[in-house]
């Protein structure tokens, strides 16, 4: 009995670690998703907790999913609550490598034409799926601010 229980300890132990490193990319970089789907509030303090994140960890890779609600600081003419322009920190973020997507279904059930949407986002067909890909499939870890 005794050597079942150090066996199971071992495979938890294992699995611990094989999921603590599903989040680093090849050359041992962090890799983390930001979820945004909550409106410019969220957006502005995501922000913010990105460039945290990046001051801290430099080599980590960023991805920003937004959805929803969450698309709103990458349109046209967005402002923080504070009211100055998002389009400054996207614009900086993207500079330090972090990218950002868009849900197609948001788009297209708000009625918002892609056009609108920051140059330096990609849209995707669904933000969640592409979400969940992200973690899934590419070893990401989940951040929502």
């Amino acid at each position: 009995m005794k050597r079942v229980t150090n066996f199971l300890k071992l495979v938890a132990a294992g699995l611990v670690l094989a999921s603590s490193s599903m989040a680093q990319a090849a050359d041992g970089a962090v890799k983390a998703v930001y979820h945004f789907a909550d409106g410019v509030a969220q957006a502005s303090q995501g922000l913010r907790n990105i460039n945290n994140h990046l001051n801290a960890d430099p080599t980590v890779k960023i991805v920003v999913v937004a959805h929803g609600k969450g698309i709103d600081f990458l349109l046209e003419g967005a402002k923080t609550p504070e009211g100055s322009p998002f389009s400054g920190s996207i614009g900086d973020l993207a500079a330090r490598g972090v990218e950002f997507r868009v849900c197609n279904n948001t788009l297209v059930a708000r009625k918002i034409d892609p056009a609108r949407v920051a140059l330096e986002a990609k849209v995707v067909p669904s933000g969640v799926a592409e979400v969940a890909n992200l973690q899934a499939k590419e070893g990401f870890a989940y951040v929502r601010p």
